[in-house]
């Protein structure tokens, strides 16, 4: 896989400040039953790293202390891990909200047979990746098989009040190296084309940007389409969406329990840290406030502010304009 890191750092992006922490997202392992072309995490079921009871004890004591009313888990697939549940039931008992980033395909999964059951019990918002509604974009980006393993999937979290009482997003992500559309009016089609067809029905559409790292980049790399796609970036910023992008109030854990400002970050090895100072682990900062710190920025972060803004939330403005794609 190539390093991108030195062609990101060709890029300069304006400084930013921390928040008080809202979220407190947690990735709980690369272990993933998927291996996604677009995946900036690079998960596979070949991955061996996964967060240990003992790390995960140390981010539930974290998250109390931190004030957060958000938990979002993530990986991989983060229900692979075997202090999933277990946090997921401590944040709840807390009143903390609790996302699970769930690839749909894993509520199959040997051992997960109750997994659908067990979020909805707790009242989990499932935020699902399906990045598109016709089978053969999704099988082309995710595999084989996964557009109707995701729709069976789909079905199976509305039968059990998904998309109605409970929260159901889904999450779009474009091919290749362009911006995403308007999210509006793709959730939209999504809605039309998924309840037509299918009958399914969900909460929101959230629109990501495809980040210029991990497997994603190091495919850009390889294609010749790393410079022109960071040039797309940078020439659709807006600073109107500087001030919500998600690393002013969200801190990234990863499985070892290293906190980072974002989960793209993370994967770049950028810890979060002040000058001259170790990376830091929860174990460590547990009731430390990280308002005012400085947030560690490269050129990859052009991919949460460009056109209608990016974040694991979805767009930033909801009608933003987006910039013209870029024919490669």
């Amino acid at each position: 896989m190539h390093d991108v890191l030195p062609l990101i750092r060709k890029s300069k992006f304006p400084q930013l400040t921390r928040r008080s922490i809202a979220t407190v997202q947690v990735n709980l392992g690369y272990l993933c039953n998927q291996s996604c072309v677009h995946c900036h995490v690079g998960a596979s079921p070949n991955r061996t790293e996964q967060m240990s009871a003992e790390t995960a004890a140390q981010v539930r004591e974290f998250l109390f202390a931190s004030g957060a009313g958000l938990l979002d888990l993530t990986g991989g697939a983060p229900e692979l891990n075997a202090n999933f549940r277990d946090l997921v039931v401590a944040a709840r008992g807390r009143g903390i909200r609790v996302i699970d980033r769930c690839n749909l395909t894993v509520l199959f999964e040997p051992g997960q047979e109750d997994l659908a059951g067990f979020l909805a019990t707790n009242a989990v918002e499932v935020t699902a990746s399906l990045p598109c509604y016709l089978e053969e974009n999704v099988d082309a980006q995710r595999g084989s098989g996964v557009f109707s393993e995701s729709i069976k999937a789909l079905r199976r979290l509305n039968d059990l009040g998904y998309g109605r009482e409970l929260e159901l997003n889904l999450v779009y992500n474009p091919q290749g190296p362009v911006l995403p559309p308007p999210q509006e009016a793709l959730e939209a089609d999504y809605r039309r084309m998924l309840g037509e067809r299918y009958g399914i029905v969900f909460s929101r559409l959230l629109t990501l940007a495809n980040m210029p790292i991990q497997r994603f980049g190091s495919t850009l790399v390889s294609k010749g389409q790393f410079d022109s796609y960071m040039a797309l970036l940078r020439g659709a910023h807006s600073n109107a969406n500087l001030d919500a992008v998600m690393c002013r109030d969200t801190v990234s854990v990863d499985w070892r329990g290293y906190l980072y400002d974002c989960d793209f970050n993370q994967m770049l090895g950028l810890a979060l840290r002040r000058d001259g100072e170790p990376r830091r682990h929860v174990s460590e900062v547990a009731g430390e406030s990280l308002a005012g710190n400085p947030i560690v920025v490269d050129g990859h972060c052009f991919g949460c502010t460009a056109g209608q803004g990016s974040s694991c939330g979805g767009a930033l403005a909801q009608s933003a304009p987006v910039a013209a794609a870029v024919v490669l």
